[in-house]
């Protein structure tokens, strides 16, 4: 079965983790939550819980399809994990797709090459990837090889989409 990675930490946005996470499975994909701890459980901005399958320093990127990085506070937590940036960075270097809604960008800043690539955001967020080279454009879904990133949740529809198009 085809896997792909979808990274949790605390304060993930409850939306942009589960319906990814949901609609992959749909789509016949294995869906692993990969965190700092195998077992821990991670709160959401809205207090639910997700509990990680697997640690990022334990699993082989070479065993996924590709990566999805939920927003809301989560990847500021995340880009604190040398585990989880080594994961996220071999993902890249494999060419595979990373999905990053939000804030997911503030992961991609800290394990990806930005400069040159067109992106999309939280507007907040905007000058964090203009200064990390990147070229902002207030679009629902931009995709830039092998990025395909998006605002809020407002846009989780046409990310999906887009995100399952990509791995297809």
């Amino acid at each position: 079965m085809k896997k792909i990675a979808i990274l949790l930490a605390d304060y993930f946005d409850d939306n942009e983790m589960f319906y990814p996470y949901y609609r992959l499975q749909e789509e016949g994909y294995q869906v692993d939550l990969i965190g700092h701890e195998k077992g821990a459980s991670h709160f959401s901005k809205k207090g639910q819980t997700a509990v990680v399958d697997l640690a990022a320093s334990e699993v082989n990127p070479s065993d996924y399809e590709g990566m999805i990085i939920p927003g809301g506070f989560s990847p500021d937590h995340m880009r604190r994990s040398e585990g989880m940036k080594a994961f996220a960075s071999a993902i890249n270097t494999q060419n595979k797709p990373i999905g990053a809604i939000c804030h997911g960008a503030w992961m991609m800043i800290a394990t990806c090459d930005l400069k040159g690539r067109t992106m999309t955001c939280y507007h907040s967020i905007r000058i964090d990837i203009e200064n990390a080279g990147a070229i902002f454009v207030d679009e629902p879904v931009v995709v830039d090889g092998n990025f395909v990133t998006s605002r809020t949740p407002k846009d989780l529809p046409v990310f999906v989409k887009t995100f399952i198009a990509q791995l297809n």
